[in-house]
């Protein structure tokens, strides 16, 4: 359980981030929704200890972020970031081994070969093992740097707008893979979406984010509304249910 109390974060003294209380249970998709600026990722960086707090409290399960030691925490949580460009010249097997070195420190070992194998395995990266990053589409690129996460072996993985620069096929590639992830291999996935069809889709529960504040949290076809995409996005697009689906019309 990740667990946020009255989490405030300023930038050049503009709040970015005001009194954010929220509790996300273990288990399942969260996507964090909301326009450009309402602190989505922001919040997912302080989660990660990649931005220093300033104040408030964001506790891991049992682990205080500014209180616990980093390599403790990467053994719990792994981030990957919106801005996250690895060496070109690494091979993919080479990148997904980076995910255990909070583990073996730079002397890997079978279990984290292992590691690595599995992840590749998983992503279906085992034909792309030994390509170099550079010879990459932009769509198994990202799928390299989600297995390096993967095989980081954390309970809580967090990802910052994953499906930029993809294409349909590579997005909802992704999604069920994350999907499948929190399913059968007991994670938890926190990720910050751009398209709230895909947050609908794929997500167990939606946390919708306006002005540095929580508007509203709960299940796909409970958040998205009418009402929510107005209030938070000033939009008036209609919201239609399909089979027990939430789809917000263009």
């Amino acid at each position: 359980m990740i667990t946020i109390t009255d989490l405030s974060y300023d930038r050049d003294e503009t709040p970015v981030l005001r009194g954010v209380d929220l509790t996300l249970n273990a288990g399942g998709v969260k996507a964090l929704i909301g326009p450009n600026g309402a602190g989505k990722s922001t919040l997912l960086s302080l989660i990660a200890r990649l931005i220093p707090m300033q104040s408030g409290r964001i506790m891991v399960d049992d682990l205080e972020i500014g209180a616990c030691a980093n390599d403790v925490l990467a053994r719990r949580l792994a981030i990957l970031p919106q801005a996250s460009e690895a060496a070109p010249l690494l091979t993919v097997r080479e990148l997904v081994g980076f995910g255990r070195y909070p583990y073996h420190k730079g002397r890997p070992t079978a279990a984290d070969r292992e590691k690595v194998e599995d992840a590749l395995a998983t992503f279906e990266l085992q034909a792309l093992a030994e390509r170099r990053l550079d010879s990459l589409s932009g769509g198994q690129r990202q799928r390299a740097q989600v297995a390096m996460i993967f095989a980081q072996d954390t309970d809580y993985i967090l990802l910052d707008e994953p499906l930029n620069n993809l294409d349909i096929a590579a997005s909802r590639g992704l999604m069920r893979t994350l999907q499948d992830l929190a399913q059968h291999h007991a994670r938890t996935i926190v990720i910050v979406l751009h398209d709230i069809n895909y947050a609908a889709a794929y997500a167990n529960e939606i946390v919708a984010m306006k002005d540095g504040g929580i508007v509203a949290q709960g299940a796909p076809q409970d958040v998205v509304t009418e009402a929510m995409l107005r209030e938070v996005y000033g939009t008036a697009a209609a919201v239609h249910r399909i089979d027990g689906r939430v789809l917000v019309g263009v």
